[in-house]
């Protein structure tokens, strides 16, 4: 049920970014460094704002309060982007939106972790990123469709994005109940050097390795750029997130799987080879076979590294303050993204598109060579064989 309420809420999001680039640019006249801070800035809301959830939740031993007011704050907001006339307001709903995002995120990803035996830990978390990365197919697909009917009308578009996600928030409050488990009992970490080392070792070995990740890993809004300074057709540009969304959700749920089997910083290591390859593609890309070839690697790499670093969480973190963990993980990460992302806009400005791309490569080579030293003491040992 975590899996449907995540495919519908990501239905209704992906519907607004697969577009909200474009509107940004062409008809705002946004430039792509301001595109980058603000796709950037509303990530790192995200990575911040599950600190405190994830922090709150293990004080007051309860998950699915929060996860309730994060979807229905995404779900709320979706109609001011339809209505909004400026840069200011397209700004301020996309942060609202992404507040949201931070609310649910760490209580979520807990609930998962309690919810899930330990021997299928990667295939759960696996699975839950799969169902939400159909919704990410199904997003822009249903935008692609609605451009065609419509004759280009994305105002029109954006308010049908409104609807999956009040049906999200319907399942949610219905169907997904508060883990019965010993786990989500009240257990507030003191918020001090000798609190956080409570954490553990492994806990932030990990952090580390994925503050390098999300250095390398931009806002997928360039993306959608790199499509626009091919000339890819404006009908047609939603299906560069459609392609990247097929390809992880493929892959998400079978890498999680394969990651309860063999050691999951060898699948992650991976992961970044592919990024790097994305990268490198995207950066010497003159037509739209060399453009997509490069979103599926991007898409490829997403599934073999989110799922998986989730689980890296779960495994390494205290299990009494896991949804603290998940929250400060992220937050670290946010950081990474938004410097990221920052980057990559004043690149693209000053050394053209391609000069992003390379950066990007270099930063997932880079990272490939730190995942590989790392070695976890895992708190989960299980592994089935093959």
């Amino acid at each position: 049920m975590l899996g449907f309420v995540s495919l519908f809420t990501d239905m209704s999001s992906e519907i607004v970014h697969s577009l909200l680039p474009l509107l940004l640019a062409t008809g705002l006249g946004a430039s792509a460094t301001i595109i980058g801070l603000i796709e950037g800035s509303a990530e790192a809301l995200v990575m911040v704002t599950k600190v405190f959830s994830g922090y709150l939740s293990d004080a007051i031993g309860k998950r699915k309060p929060l996860v309730l007011f994060g979807y229905g704050l995404a779900a709320i907001v979706k109609p001011i982007f339809p209505m909004a006339d400026s840069v200011w307001l397209f700004t301020t709903a996309r942060m609202l939106d992404r507040f949201g995002k931070g609310v649910r995120g760490a209580p979520r990803d807990a609930m998962v972790s309690e919810l899930a035996p330990p021997e299928i830990r990667g295939a759960s978390f696996g699975l839950r990123q799969s169902m939400d990365t159909v919704g990410a197919v199904l997003g822009p697909l249903l935008a692609v469709g609605l451009l065609w009917l419509t004759t280009n009308n994305i105002n029109l578009v954006l308010w049908v994005a409104v609807i999956p996600g009040f049906i999200a928030v319907f399942l949610l409050f219905t169907f997904v109940p508060e883990p019965n488990s010993s786990n989500t009992q009240s257990a507030r970490l003191p918020i001090s050097r000798e609190g956080l080392k409570q954490l553990g070792k492994p806990f932030w070995r990990l952090v580390f390795v994925g503050s390098l990740i999300a250095l390398a890993r931009f806002s997928e809004a360039f993306l959608i750029l790199r499509a626009s300074d091919l000339h890819l057709p404006l009908t047609y540009i939603p299906l560069v997130l459609v392609v990247m969304s097929v390809i992880y959700a493929l892959s998400a749920y079978p890498a999680g799987k394969l990651s309860d089997r063999m050691p999951r910083h060898h699948l992650l290591a991976l992961g970044m080879i592919l990024l790097a390859l994305a990268c490198f593609a995207l950066a010497i890309a003159k037509t739209y076979w060399m453009l997509f070839a490069g979103i599926s690697l991007w898409g490829l790499h997403m599934g073999f590294s989110q799922g998986i670093l989730a689980s890296m969480v779960a495994d390494t973190a205290n299990e009494t303050y896991r949804g603290t963990a998940f929250g400060v993980f992220n937050l670290v990460s946010g950081f990474g993204l938004l410097l990221a992302s920052g980057i990559a806009g004043v690149l693209w400005d000053h050394a053209g598109p391609s000069a992003t791309f390379v950066f990007g490569a270099m930063v997932s080579i880079l990272s490939v060579l730190v995942v590989l030293r790392f070695s976890p003491q895992q708190t989960t040992s299980i592994r089935h064989t093959l």
